[in-house]
């Protein structure tokens, strides 16, 4: 279910309009699993997903003051890497209007679907499960010459570089520590690359854009598998690169 959390800010309008860009074979995958993939956070091709920044390391000895030891900063280091393997995200792009360079950068053939949703359509969309999901906008920062606030898990998985600006993301994000007969065990490998997470589709899903690119027939064919699935959802041909008027 959806937890709130102060780490996670979200839109002041709960209802603009959120979008996941995927290949086909991921669209079906959320229908037949009833589900939404949240990928391990250091399996993302970004290497600095769930990092502090480097002015942070710089800077730790200043802002502390002694109060920390050089070790025990040391141990910071290693375990906000460690927790990566236990940090699992699902990345939405935040916008009231559809994207031509989401569509190039996240679909990788013309036979692409994204699915349009709203903020809350996305939150409501966790109360089929019992664990707890955070949902919160991504807030891109220098990490040369700024300072992420430290003092928690989530803070590193809330921040990007600058250069992934253009993303606009709202994140969710699922945390899970493997535990033994002495506590936390974190030499578990559970989830090798991401764990599926239950969803109530029809919440989650608004309508269903069909990438301009893609045939006809894969336009009729995505229509009929929404069908298929007994989804009551509009099914839209995106005409992003329709010919202008002059």
């Amino acid at each position: 279910m959806y937890t709130q959390h102060p780490v996670f800010n979200t839109p002041s309008n709960e209802e603009i309009k959120v979008w996941r860009y995927m290949d086909f074979t991921k669209f079906l995958n959320i229908l037949e699993r009833q589900s939404l993939f949240f990928t391990r956070s250091d399996r993302f091709e970004d290497k600095f997903e769930g990092s502090y920044t480097r002015y942070n390391v710089r800077m730790r000895p200043q802002v502390y003051n002694g109060q920390i030891p050089e070790e025990g900063l040391r141990q910071m280091s290693e375990a906000s890497n460690r927790f990566r393997r236990f940090t699992f995200v699902n990345c939405w792009h935040m916008n009231e209007h559809e994207s031509a360079a989401m569509w190039r950068l996240y679909s990788q053939s013309n036979e692409a679907v994204a699915i349009q949703s709203t903020f809350a359509r996305l939150r409501d969309s966790f109360n089929m499960t019992n664990e707890d999901i955070y949902i919160g906008m991504v807030n891109y920062i220098d990490y040369e010459r700024e300072w992420m606030p430290e003092g928690n898990l989530f803070y590193p998985f809330v921040h990007k570089r600058l250069s992934f600006e253009h993303e606009h993301e709202i994140r969710a994000l699922y945390q899970y520590f493997p535990t033994s007969g002495d506590g936390l065990d974190l030499s578990q490998d559970l989830y090798d690359y991401g764990i599926n997470i239950e969803i109530d589709i029809n919440v989650v899903i608004e309508r269903i854009y069909v990438s301009p690119l893609a045939p006809r027939w894969f336009f009729e064919l995505v229509q009929a598998i929404v069908q298929r699935y007994g989804l009551n959802k509009e099914v839209i041909y995106s005409d992003i690169n329709s010919n202008p008027v002059f």
